[in-house]
């Protein structure tokens, strides 16, 4: 975590959504899965907001819109105050060098017939920048920035543990010199003894580059540790979103309450009482009417199966919740 007090936004997303047609089956025709369903936020440079949620949540939609490997149905993506939803190919070309991806999967990601210095090298050529010498010494010191050793250069993907494959990836989004940095479970396939290190790594990174990062995770430990703000998804909407120790320390909405409640702890101080949610994750193909987690909240009342709540809030923190921001008196009491 970064404590940069720039005020600059560097990436800015105004209502996005993306929409999949999908087919219903034999004569029955298409239905509109609304995977992303109408998303804002706004990153600063040199800060890190997290995304959570359980699967299903349009977390993975979220990451292929910012990096641009597909466009939203709607709304706006912003990057340094340029919209990339309707820019033609040059002014993309351009902005994609600004945010870059680092995947959950280390060896999936990288090429296992090309050697280190080659993938390195490659975002470089690809975008016409150096010569040659100009790339490899530029590779070779982002080798020894992410704690890697200049012998590395010319060896496999296979020869190297899951952490190092890891820091060479993240050593392959950085080459560009990127605004924006995606982080999509970032260490989740590694082993509990090497996640600190790459995240401590990520925040050396962070706070000699002045990068911001896109933080996506189901791990609230991990979020907890590293994130400024933090924005909860639910069936492709933000239900609650705020600086990471406001929605840590006094989360607001029911599901918000849930997902922190099933985060383990070895501090009996910071344990809670384990809310269980009724029910499966609703189709979005058949998005509930109203809130879309009526279906599963304790708190459900009238109005929940009616109207959609917007963020409503104040002091930085803001949810999405009919029995929070305008309680019936049953509740309320």
């Amino acid at each position: 975590m970064n404590t940069n007090t720039t005020i600059s936004a560097v990436l800015e997303a105004r209502d996005l959504r993306r929409n999949y047609a999908v087919s219903r089956g034999w004569m029955k025709g298409t239905a509109t899965v609304q995977a992303l369903a109408g998303v804002s936020f706004s990153v600063q440079a040199g800060r890190t907001l997290a995304v959570v949620g359980e699967s299903g949540c349009g977390k993975s939609t979220l990451a292929r819109l910012l990096t641009m490997i597909e466009s939203p149905t709607a709304g706006q993506l912003l990057i340094d105050g340029k919209d990339v939803a309707h820019a033609d190919a040059a002014l993309r070309q351009s902005l994609r060098k600004q945010i870059q991806i680092v995947f959950q999967n280390p060896y999936g990601s990288l090429n296992p017939r090309q050697t280190v210095g080659n993938a390195l090298m490659e975002p470089l050529l690809v975008n016409g920048l150096g010569d040659a010498k100009e790339r490899e010494a530029q590779a070779r010191a982002m080798l020894r920035q992410v704690g890697l050793r200049e012998e590395h250069f010319g060896r496999y993907p296979h020869m190297f543990s899951g952490g190092q494959r890891q820091r060479i990836a993240i050593a392959r989004a950085l080459m560009l010199k990127p605004r924006v940095l995606v982080l999509d479970e970032p260490v989740s396939a590694l082993d509990v003894s090497i996640r600190a290190q790459v995240l401590n790594l990520l925040d050396d990174l962070q706070q000699a580059l002045g990068v911001a990062y896109i933080f996506i995770s189901h791990d609230l430990g991990v979020v907890r540790h590293v994130a400024d703000d933090v924005m909860v998804m639910y069936l492709g909407r933000c239900v609650e979103q705020g600086a990471r120790d406001a929605v840590f320390d006094n989360p607001q909405h029911p599901y918000t309450k849930a997902l922190l409640s099933a985060t383990p702890t070895v501090d009996p101080a910071m344990r809670r009482e384990r809310i269980i949610l009724k029910g499966e994750l609703p189709s979005p193909i058949d998005r509930p009417s109203g809130c879309p987690f009526r279906t599963r909240c304790p708190l459900a009342f009238d109005r929940c199966t009616k109207e959609e709540p917007g963020l409503q809030g104040q002091d930085g923190q803001r949810v999405a919740c009919w029995a929070v921001t305008a309680p019936p008196l049953s509740i309320a009491a």
